[in-house]
């Protein structure tokens, strides 16, 4: 998965470029689909950066081996990001959880 390929799912899927983050909570992480969006006036980022914070996102997916359980779970949901309410996805790092939770 790249930082493009995560854009065109998530324009697919929602008709927007949702900004996505990594959140903690307790010993689990998250891959959250924000409110905020690339084409609204106020977002603060750039296209371009916005493409290199995607590509830097697709990166820790891939090296998680998460990227095609991201790909299902975008496909499948039912929920849509809207204000104050981002789509939470549970990331499952297997035994080397305690290891990437440090970073975050």
């Amino acid at each position: 998965m790249t930082g493009l390929e995560l854009h065109e799912l998530i324009l697919s899927k929602w008709g927007y470029s949702f900004d996505v983050q990594f959140r903690r909570l307790q010993d689990q992480i998250f891959l959250q689909v924000m409110w905020r969006y690339l084409e609204q006036a106020s977002f603060p980022l750039s296209e371009d950066e916005y493409l290199a914070h995607l590509n830097e996102v697709a990166t820790y997916l891939v090296g998680w081996g998460q990227a095609d359980y991201i790909r299902q779970v975008i496909a499948e949901t039912r929920d849509r990001p809207r204000l104050g309410k981002a789509v939470s996805i549970p990331l499952d790092l297997g035994e080397r959880r305690s290891e990437w939770l440090l970073e975050f």
